[in-house]
């Protein structure tokens, strides 16, 4: 097996969440804005701003994901971003806050703020930082040693 098909799942995985979460968010920017209300993490006067930042880097990042350019970076930066939601999710569940959508993925898929909701962003943090090795990688067999 060759880091190229490890890589191209990995893309593919993670371009895709990216890519559902951003049109999610996108048809519903008013109940996204709303959602982000219920965490209590920023001023009011914040939320709009950061509502259309999230929803943009998420597009953005989804299509540099997808295309495949300058990967590494790309799966930098959403492994950064997957980590944030772990920790707002993490610091949202110890505040005792009952949030009956995350916000994840929008209109699409709503779920509530569980337990185990970090460690689905931490798995994603786990797959970007494969597609991260495997953008460095790509073309080399598995077993060979990392230089």
């Amino acid at each position: 097996m060759y880091w190229t098909v490890v890589t191209w799942c990995c893309r593919l995985l993670i371009g895709g969440v990216l890519l559902a979460s951003a049109l999610g968010k996108s048809l519903d920017m008013p109940g996204f804005v709303d959602v982000l209300v219920t965490y209590r993490l920023f001023p009011d006067w914040l939320l709009w701003s950061l509502a259309i930042g999230i929803t943009g880097i998420e597009w953005v990042l989804a299509v540099w994901i997808l295309v495949g350019w300058q990967l590494s970076t790309g799966a930098l930066i959403a492994l950064s971003l997957n980590g944030l939601y772990a920790i707002g999710l993490v610091v949202t569940l110890f505040r005792g806050i009952d949030l009956q959508n995350c916000g994840c993925y929008g209109v699409f898929f709503p779920q509530p703020l569980r337990w185990y909701s970090p460690l689905e962003d931490l798995a994603l943090v786990g797959i970007c930082s494969v597609l991260r090795v495997g953008a460095k990688r790509s073309g080399q067999p598995l077993d060979k040693k990392l230089q």
